[in-house]
This record gives structure tokens, C-alpha cells and sequence, in this order.
């Protein structure tokens, strides 16, 4: 695991399976309905079990940018934010995946959690570059945690090494 300082918060790089991290909150690439279907999300419903399914049910949706939160389920990690990135080629991505990393790190601060893990939201079925992915999500971090924050680290987790790889360059 490698970590970069910024400010009083830490960003780290972890290559792994997020539902396995015992962190305050994970987040799930998740779609506006909130309905957990294959790759991280189904993952998530797998480890999690159904109370976080049955909670996103009663949340109902949000907007692609948007983020919310569940408890974790069976998980280790004690909550799971869905925030929804954008499928390629619907418009203004960049922006939307920018919104969704924002919003869930908003919601740190909102529900006063201090260690929170990404996957490369986006990049599965939704068909986003992960170039680019690792671009917007590391900036937008890095400028949130340059405020007012409690937040303590934010890891990026990473399945594959190539996608490790990504975001260790992007990092540097």
C-alpha cells in the first residue's frame, strides 16, 4: 500500500476486493435506481446480504453525480455509499463522475466518518476510461481534503494491477 499526504488526510492506494476493507464507509459504483446489479455492486449485495438492497429500495434513486448512503450490511465496512457515475457517451461525464466523488466524500463529512474507499467508479459497464477516471477522482479529492474536513484517508481500491497501476501514476 503506498499514501500521499494532502493536508491533514492521507490518499492511499490499495490493489484488492473493496467489500472485503474494513473502513468507515465503501463506496458502490452504483446506477440511479440503486439497484445493485454485477461488478462492485453485486459484489457488495453478495458479502453485504439484503439489508443494504432493502434500504436502497426505500432511499428509491438518485441522479447520475449523486451520492447516498446505507449501512454496510455484513460487510466490515460500516457503511456504503452508492454514488452514480456516468456511462460513456451520455454527456458531460467528466463532470457527473467529478459530482459523484464530491458527493460521497461530502457525505463523510455529513455523517462524521473518517476513512472512506473508491473503486474506479465508472470504469466497469459503464464504459468510462479509467485515464481519465483516475484524473478527475484524485483531483477532486485532493480538493476536497484541502478544506474543512475531518476526514482522515481515502483509499482507492483497485482491482486490477493495471488499474493500481493508473492511479499510482496519476497520484505521482
Amino acid at each position: 500500500m503506498k499514501e500521499w499526504k494532502v493536508k491533514n488526510s492521507f490518499i492511499s492506494l490499495i490493489q484488492g476486493d473493496i467489500t472485503e476493507l474494513e473502513t468507515d464507509a465503501i463506496v458502490n459504483a452504483a446506477n440511479a435506481n440503486l439497484i445493485l446489479g454485477g461488478g462492485v455492486a453485486g459484489a457488495i449485495r453478495a458479502k453485504g446480504g439484503s439489508t443494504i438492497q432493502e434500504e436502497c429500495n426505500k432511499i428509491g434513486s438518485t441522479y447520475i453525480g449523486g451520492a447516498v448512503i446505507t449501512t454496510g450490511g455484513k460487510l466490515n465496512a460500516k457503511y456504503v455509499i452508492h454514488a452514480v457515475g456516468p456511462r460513456m457517451g451520455e454527456g458531460n461525464e467528466d463532470e457527473k463522475l467529478k459530482n459523484a466523488t464530491f458527493n460521497s466524500l461530502k457525505l463523510m463529512d455529513e455523517y462524521k466518518l473518517k476513512t472512506i474507499a473508491f473503486p474506479a467508479i465508472s470504469t466497469g459497464i459503464f464504459g468510462y476510461p479509467i485515464e481519465k477516471c483516475a484524473k478527475i477522482m484524485i483531483s477532486t479529492t485532493k480538493g476536497y481534503l484541502q478544506g474543512n474536513t475531518q476526514i482522515e484517508e481515502v483509499f482507492f481500491c483497485l482491482y486490477t494491477s493495471q488499474d493500481y497501476d493508473v492511479f499510482e501514476k496519476e497520484l505521482k
